[in-house]
């Protein structure tokens, strides 16, 4: 799959789908309450934030699939909010893995329908250049672009949650495929997590296969279960 840019055509202007994937890049009922449901809750973020507060400790989530930045700003969101009050805020750290990185305008156009997270778009949009590195601070980001099947094995991180976000298993198959999952297996910190929307069984068999301990939980909207697992 070679690095391009994301291709697009856009429904009620303002939900954009992906011309490679045929699939859109969130729910068209609400794709902020999607990311909060699936991968906050699904990682347990919350409470773990809380955690890597009180203890000053940083955090490091790793996605495949960066999108829209939707998920990393509904997650830096619930960062700072987890990190009011500390005298010395520790750092969220974003790895994300996308071969078709959307252009900065589409991104800017596609989270003006999420006003919730409207300044900590603004304050990402302002310095982000559209590829690689980011420094907001108490925010590192790092998008590798490329074919995660070739870029996550040479990745030298490890994640405490993952975002699985790939489109589609049906539309984009390679991004779920076992040994895939086997390399996000490999780079979870111990006792990490991974979530993604989909419940379909051969993602589920491929993570518990990897190590994890799957869970199927109730999914968002219309989808009526979705996945959760920690590593054993």
């Amino acid at each position: 799959m070679a690095d391009q840019q994301a291709r697009l055509s856009w429904r009620d202007d303002s939900i954009p789908v992906s011309d490679q994937f045929d699939d859109p890049y969130f729910s068209i009922q609400n794709g902020l309450a999607e990311t909060e449901h699936v991968f906050l809750d699904g990682n347990d973020l919350a409470a773990r934030f809380a955690d890597a507060a009180q203890a000053g400790a940083d955090f490091h989530i790793a996605e495949l699939g960066f999108g829209t930045g939707l998920n990393l700003l509904a997650a830096w969101r619930a960062w700072e909010q987890a990190q009011e009050g500390c005298a010395a805020p520790s750092v969220l750290h974003f790895t994300s893995f996308e071969a078709f990185p959307m252009a900065t305008q589409d991104m800017a156009r596609a989270l003006q329908a999420f006003p919730e997270v409207a300044p900590w778009a603004e304050r990402f949009l302002a310095v982000w250049g559209g590829t690689g590195s980011c420094d907001l601070g108490n925010l590192q980001v790092n998008v590798i672009t490329g074919d995660a099947r070739v870029s996550l094995p040479e990745w030298t991180g490890k994640a405490d949650a993952w975002f699985l976000d790939g489109f589609s298993p049906a539309k984009n198959p390679e991004l779920w495929q076992d040994d895939l999952l086997g390399e996000v297996a490999r780079h979870t910190a111990a006792g990490g997590s991974a979530a993604t929307y989909t419940a379909a069984g051969f993602v589920r068999r491929g993570l518990e296969a990897a190590g994890f301990e799957v869970i199927r939980a109730p999914g968002f909207g219309r989808k009526r279960h979705m996945t959760k697992a920690r590593l054993r």
